[in-house]
């Protein structure tokens, strides 16, 4: 895939989940941009995927220009982003080749990192899996997740998931999540999660502005309602992301698996960027833990049917019992719920 395939590409995906002002970004970069100075000539000589299934450039020069409007640094491009109207093409583009040719150096150091969403609205299939997970085991819960970023969905039990027929989750929750739910409502009672932790190769910490701006700059600039939920869970974030190998973490942690309490290891859109070595790691290390007590594996993760959202599956250990709970949205808008 070209740099122009890709941008375009990205932009299609941008439009389809609900983000026409970035797909609109997207599309005049790849019909505007050249080769020809350092900044543009590495994206188009990156080597390897840069699609959405390896590096994500087009994602990552995006969020460099949100952080560019963020931080005021460029008022051009400021003026033509959300809030502000934009409907002008010849003006945001204008602004878009400012921002490219006075703050390359800036960019290229966005290009550096991959980019990392931490989508809470993600934590409503979680908040319905950790209910239907306390009603069977009726044991407290210990949760692990692997490629956490900077750990906002670790704290999902104290966000609520409102649905047409009622609301689960605390009764004051920091935020509260209202996808479009289809299929079988949820069911179990309200966990009592014992510890919060996760793991990433990479992780963010949330309380230094360096890295919380790097989280609101990969949200989109139209979509002030997904900035508006992430600050909310920043302000709020308590738990712990260690930086490290999934799979060498996972060992360690999974040493204090016990026949009192129910440990819930899951991850989000994250398993496809691991090594295939790594997850058979993850999945040996959990399958030998489990003799010593009850393990949870769930996942929300792409496959085949990229079209249809991401699957939703869960293995019970030691058991092995492999479930399926439909399908989500990539970003949360709506949950097809098939509990078993």
């Amino acid at each position: 895939m070209s740099f122009r395939d890709a941008l375009r590409h990205q932009a299609g995906s941008n439009r389809h989940l609900d983000s026409p002002f970035t797909a609109r970004v997207l599309d005049l970069i790849a019909d505007s941009i050249q080769p020809g100075t350092p900044l543009t000539d590495r994206m188009f000589n990156w080597p390897g995927d840069i699609g959405p299934r390896g590096h994500s450039v087009p994602l990552r020069l995006l969020a460099g220009l949100h952080a560019l409007v963020l931080t005021g640094v460029c008022p051009a491009l400021k003026a033509v982003y959300p809030p502000n109207p934009s409907r002008d093409d010849a003006m945001l583009l204008a602004a878009i080749q400012t921002g490219l040719r006075d703050h390359a150096q800036v960019l290229d150091q966005w290009l550096d990192n991959p980019p990392q969403t931490n989508e809470v609205r993600r934590a409503a299939v979680l908040i319905a899996a950790g209910h239907w997970l306390a009603a069977r085991y009726k044991l407290p819960i210990r949760l692990y997740e692997l490629g956490a970023s900077a750990g906002l969905n670790l704290m999902w039990d104290r966000f609520a998931l409102s649905l047409s027929d009622g609301q689960f989750g605390p009764p004051a929750p920091v935020i509260t999540l209202t996808p479009s739910w289809r299929g079988d409502l949820p069911t179990g009672h309200t966990p009592t999660i014992l510890s919060r932790r996760g793991v990433d190769l990479m992780p963010m910490d949330a309380s230094d502005p360096t890295d919380a701006l790097r989280l609101i700059s990969y949200l989109w600039a139209d979509q002030p309602e997904r900035l508006s939920r992430t600050r909310a869970v920043i302000d709020v974030l308590d738990a712990q992301v260690d930086a490290g190998d999934a799979a060498c973490w996972l060992e360690r942690q999974l040493e204090h698996v016990a026949p009192d309490h129910l440990t819930l290891v899951y991850h989000t859109i994250a398993w496809q960027y691991f090594p295939p070595e790594t997850q058979t790691q993850c999945r040996q290390a959990i399958e030998t833990a489990a003799q010593r007590g009850p393990i949870a594996h769930f996942s929300m993760e792409a496959d085949v049917h990229l079209d249809k959202g991401a699957c939703l599956k869960l293995t019970l250990w030691p058991e092995g019992q492999k479930l399926t709970f439909g399908r989500a949205d990539f970003h949360g808008r709506w949950v097809d719920w098939t509990a078993p």
